[in-house]
């Protein structure tokens, strides 16, 4: 299945989408899943279309011109409409750890590939997490990509349009803190980007020790 891209952003066509959700479910679930059950704990995989966990919308992605704003369709690109913890809570509950694949559906069933980053951070604001963590391949948002000192220790939500305009956040980066605007927004506590390949950094946002970027509702 070939790739096709529209202003920029991977389009998911009806034919792709069905491989899609086997290599998410199937292939990266799966693993994620055999990591945590080695460990001790009991993973369980799921997705967003388990248990009518999350509603989800078409997205249309749209791009200014010259003649306004335009309307791009990603195909079966979906925005996440409203979740549904009931499914999460009981595994929780019952001591189990779930992994979620980042797919939904709609009203009528039809199903959609969601941004893992924005699907997360709905997630994080419904079930009210004390702390989302988002894990990226640097030590937190950088005022300098290129010098590692520059890390900037915590911002507030309001002031990521402001860094995203300046600059500061660019690339890859922009989704992860826009998620982390719409966890704050949905009713998590506080967030966090952290640097995914240093295992320590993780075990010091769970306790709480600084690492990392601190994103606050204000």
């Amino acid at each position: 299945v070939s790739s096709e891209f529209a202003g920029g952003h991977r389009v998911t066509s009806e034919e792709a989408l069905p491989y899609i959700e086997m290599a998410l479910k199937g292939q990266v679930n799966g693993k994620l899943v055999n990591l945590f059950n080695q460990t001790g704990h009991k993973a369980v995989g799921i997705s967003g279309k388990d248990g009518g966990m999350v509603q989800a919308v078409k997205r249309l992605h749209e791009e200014k011109t010259d003649n306004g704003v335009q309307a791009i369709d990603l195909g079966q690109v979906g925005d996440v409409k409203s979740i549904d913890t009931t499914l999460i809570n009981t595994l929780l509950a019952a001591d189990y750890i779930p992994v979620v694949a980042c797919l939904g559906s709609d009203a009528a069933g039809k199903d959609y590939n969601i941004n893992a980053d924005m699907f997360a951070g709905h997630l994080a604001g419904a079930l009210k997490a004390q702390q989302f963590l988002v894990l990226t391949d640097v030590d937190g948002l950088l005022e300098d990509i290129k010098n590692p000192a520059s890390l900037i220790r915590s911002t507030d939500a309001k002031s990521i349009n402001v860094l995203i305009e300046k600059g500061v956040i660019a690339g890859g980066m922009i989704p992860k803190m826009e998620s982390c605007q719409i966890a704050l927004e949905k009713g998590a506590a506080k967030a966090r980007i952290i640097n995914g390949t240093k295992p320590e950094q993780l075990l010091a946002a769970i306790g709480d020790t600084a690492t990392g970027t601190i994103i606050t509702k204000a």
